[in-house]
């Protein structure tokens, strides 16, 4: 889906790496008045900064012919783009320097090998043949090995090796594109790889190691590798028994596996790819970019295994990002399941004698090596979303890149959510955001929250004055901010996703925010999740809402879907849906099960209510019987999304605005008739979502707001987020969604950190 294409649009390049002082400036000025683009470009301490006006095809041809087209002493390191409201400019200026703010672009998230070092390592007549850790200034690790600022050697985990003369002579020549490196190393004198057993004995060492690696690997055995920011556990993709017994001593039943690929062409095979899935593949972030996967018959020899990704027709695909990952992969000319190295729920293994003790279980071999990893990271991921890219997971190759705000803020922490934590800290005008920390819920995930604190505070010597935390008493991040000295903001947990989605957006209030999501704590002291906020200079209206309806049982049902749709039913029919015993919900429990929620509901023990859009998600799914039990979290909406298949439709259901509250008991109630009539459940999953998009405009329009912000965990489907920014344009609104911070609580201490800066005035 894209805006009309001669439509003027604005892009914000921030962009990263040798960027300065090589003819870049000149490059992008010369490029946009061929094309015909508006705007300007500068240098910052951050980097370079450009702003394109215009066409959005002749802003993607700028994009892609700069990558291109750059100076040769040139290279890029992070490109980042936001989209955002035209300006209105007349022209395209060079702009004087901005020296303002701190040098950040000192910080760089860890990027893919580069081009001239991945054709080094595979050149026998180079001495860096071979070499898993071979880098240059344009690439290689970066936030994973620092320790302090400033960025040197001594700085980093590279200090325990020495270089040799050779390397030296590198680093110190600013003609050599490794001046300055400072992970510079060969193998004289840098890293090394070994192989272990499963109890920590060594196997074979250096080059060896991979060998024996690939020819396990080969073997259908699992093998815990040790990357950039921490393990993965890697097995053959195609072989469905071993994928099998790694999700089995995993723990991790049914949540689609990443998989790495040799090469495009191996993601090709399997995967359809888009221009810009493209380019996210190959950026120098790097990340696990979500594919819609071709149909293949079960029959063809080499296909991905089914049980990598069961019922799903996308597919999470990465290329070799590291030298170790480019070696190991061109010995096997197969694809590799890369899913992070820990079980389930527990923070990902960076140590390789921790790992031997935690992963002891699920891992046969362990190839590891001597470069400490200074802190987690796990792969981002990311998914093409109305034209643009969404982030799902921001970690490797984007953490801890800041978002810029209008201006200035005191030190503000963060401290997120319970669930897919991250936290962020603002530096001035700037809010960097950390990596993905997960969901709260084991000693390992808290531990990892609290290093990550003091980890970002201590990197830019930051004591926060104020920390912002949800309102939710029970989270352990807010009991950690009340336990600071700091002063507490409390923040309510669907305003923080609006504030996030707004400042990534680069948008004040007044707005209309769309906060759809499973669960957040409401200040009426019910669920809240189906939301309608009306942004204001100070604070927030809740303008509407989803209509309640009782969870029986409390948090389990968040697992079951089958228990929203009681309490959905029982919302509209009472008892009498006791009698309803050919609904597929009914059908999932015993009759003795039946009875005890029954009395749960009419006496409204242990039910609370809530207004959840991804409670109504699971409902609906579990009345189509899609999803009656889920093994991870959105599971049943997913599902959802998926039932779509091809089917194209407008027609929507019926639903009620009433003083506030949006009725679903029309929608339901059609849906049981739909059911009753033997409509495909594809034609019902589409023109559900057909529904909530028309919501989200009836609720606009009535709201007067022009602009209508997109956030919660519910906009990461693709359908819907589509949908809902089509029909909002097509009603003259304007519609923003997230592009760089997740829609889901990864977003939540950026707009924890905006929110509490706007109450302090």
């Amino acid at each position: 889906m894209h805006a009309n294409a001669e439509h003027p649009v604005r892009a914000r390049l921030i962009i990263r790496g040798a960027v300065q002082g090589v003819g870049f400036r000149p490059c992008v000025y010369r490029l946009a008045m061929e094309l015909g683009l508006k705007g300007w470009v500068n240098n910052s301490g951050q980097g370079v900064f450009v702003e394109l006006e215009g066409p959005r095809v002749q802003i993607d041809r700028f994009i892609h012919r700069l990558e291109a087209e750059k100076p040769p002493r040139s290279s890029i390191q992070s490109f980042e783009t936001v989209w955002l409201d035209p300006a209105g400019y007349r022209q395209f200026d060079i702009r004087p320097s901005d020296d303002s703010g701190p040098a950040t672009a000192l910080i760089l998230p860890d990027i893919a090998i580069c081009e001239d070092c991945r054709r080094e390592i595979f050149d026998p007549a180079n001495r860096r043949h071979l070499y898993p850790f071979t880098n240059c200034t344009n690439c290689g690790p970066r936030f994973s090995i620092i320790e302090a600022l400033p960025y040197d050697r001594g700085h980093t985990s590279m200090k325990k090796f020495p270089m040799c003369e050779q390397c030296c002579a590198e680093y110190e020549d600013p003609r050599d594109r490794r001046f300055h490196a400072q992970p510079n190393a060969c193998p004289v004198c840098g890293p090394q790889v070994e192989l272990w057993t499963d109890e920590g004995h060594l196997l074979e060492e250096k080059h060896n190691a991979i060998n024996a690696a690939a020819v396990a690997l080969r073997k259908g055995s699992i093998v815990a590798v040790k990357g950039l920011g921490g393990f993965h556990l890697m097995v053959d993709a195609r072989d469905e028994e071993a994928v099998r017994r790694l999700r089995e001593r995993k723990h991790r039943e049914e949540k689609p596996l990443a998989v790495m690929f040799p090469d495009l062409d191996a993601v090709r095979n399997e995967c359809e790819i888009s221009p810009l899935e493209k380019r996210l593949l190959t950026s120098p972030e790097s990340p696990i970019v979500l594919l819609r996967r071709k149909s293949i018959p079960p029959d063809v020899s080499g296909r991905i295994a089914a049980s990598v990704a069961p019922n799903n027709p996308y597919l999470g695909a990465m290329l070799p990002y590291t030298p170790l990952h480019h070696i190991l992969l061109a010995q096997l000319h197969f694809p590799l399941v890369a899913t992070s190295g820990n079980f389930t729920d527990e923070p990902i293994c960076t140590d390789e004698m921790d790992a031997v003790r935690s992963l002891a279980g699920i891992a046969d071999l362990f190839l590891v090596h001597n470069r400490p990893i200074v802190r987690h990271i796990d792969d981002s991921i990311i998914r093409e979303m109305a034209g643009r890219e969404q982030v799902f997971r921001r970690a490797r190759g984007y953490a801890p890149l800041p978002v810029f705000l209008p201006k200035p803020l005191p030190p503000i922490l963060g401290v997120g959510s319970h669930l897919k934590n991250t936290i962020a800290l603002s530096v001035g005008s700037q809010v960097f955001i950390s990596q993905h920390i997960g969901d709260l819920e084991t000693a390992s995930a808290v531990a990892a929250f609290y290093r990550v604190i003091k980890d970002l505070e201590h990197m830019y010597g930051v004591n926060p004055e104020i920390a912002a935390a949800d309102t939710h008493p029970d989270y352990v991040s807010t009991a950690f901010a009340r336990s600071t000295k700091s002063r507490v903001i409390s923040v309510q947990h669907h305003a923080a996703h609006i504030y996030s989605c707004l400042a990534e957006n680069h948008l004040e209030p007044p707005a209309l925010g769309v906060a759809w999501d499973g669960t957040g704590y409401g200040l009426d002291g019910t669920v809240w999740g189906g939301e309608f906020l009306k942004m204001k200079a100070s604070g927030f209206d809740r303008f509407a809402h989803f209509r309640n309806f009782g969870l029986p049982g409390g948090d389990v049902a968040a697992r079951e879907p089958r228990r929203s749709a009681l309490g959905v039913l029982y919302e509209i029919f009472g008892p009498a849906v006791f009698d309803m015993k050919k609904l597929a919900p009914l059908q999932a429990f015993k009759d003795s099960e039946l009875a005890t929620l029954g009395t749960m509901l009419q006496k409204k023990v242990n039910v609370p209510l809530t207004s959840s859009a991804g409670r109504l998600f699971d409902a609906v799914a579990s009345l189509l019987d899609l999803r009656q039990k889920t093994s991870f979290e959105g599971q049943a909406a997913m599902e959802m999304e998926f039932a779509i298949k091809n089917i194209a439709s407008d027609r929507a259901y019926p639903f009620r605005h009433d003083n506030g509250m949006i009725d679903w008991e029309p929608m339901v109630r059609e849906i049981i008739e739909d059911l009753g009539r033997n409509l495909s459940v594809s034609e019902i999953a589409v023109t559900f979502h057909n529904t909530l998009a028309e919501i989200i405009v009836s609720t606009a329009r009535v709201s007067g707001e022009k602009r209508v912000a997109l956030s919660g965990g519910c906009f990461q489907n693709k359908y819907l987020t589509e949908r809902a920014i089509r029909r909002l344009r097509e009603e003259g609104m304007s519609p923003y969604w997230h592009q760089r911070v997740p829609a889901n609580d990864g977003g939540i201490a950026l707009g924890q950190v905006v929110a509490a800066g706007g109450m302090l005035g």
